[in-house]
Parts: C-alpha cells; sequence; structure tokens
C-alpha cells in the first residue's frame, strides 16, 4: 500500500512538472511575439519618420536654392 501511494505522488509531482514546463514554452512564445511585434512598429515608425524627414528636408532645400 506504501509503495502505491509513494508511487501516486511521485506520477502526480510529473505531471505537475508537465504542466508548469508547457505554461513556461507558452509564456515564453507570447513574450516572444510580443517583442517582435514592438520591433516591427518600431522599425515601421522609424522608417516613416525618415520619409516625413526626407519629405521636408528636400522642400526645405528647394526653397533655400530658390532664395538665392
Amino acid at each position: 500500500m506504501r509503495l502505491l501511494v509513494c508511487a501516486f505522488v511521485a506520477v502526480a509531482g510529473l505531471s505537475g512538472c508537465a504542466v508548469v514546463a508547457v505554461a513556461d514554452a507558452a509564456v515564453t512564445v507570447v513574450a516572444t511575439t510580443v517583442k517582435v511585434g514592438a520591433t516591427v512598429v518600431g522599425t515601421t515608425v522609424d522608417v516613416a519618420a525618415a520619409g516625413v524627414n526626407a519629405l521636408t528636408d528636400s522642400d526645405d532645400d528647394e526653397k533655400a536654392a530658390d532664395a538665392d
């Protein structure tokens, strides 16, 4: 009987470890997805800002050339 109880406790402990491992993997995937999404958004903002700067800088250059 004692052996059966020990085996049951051991099996219950192993399944708990598996649940923790699966939950940890899921959290890691979500965290990585959020990080990649933030990087993509940051890159998009940088590209858009560079485009705006390029457009506004070229207009300023043309106005300065016209003034000379």
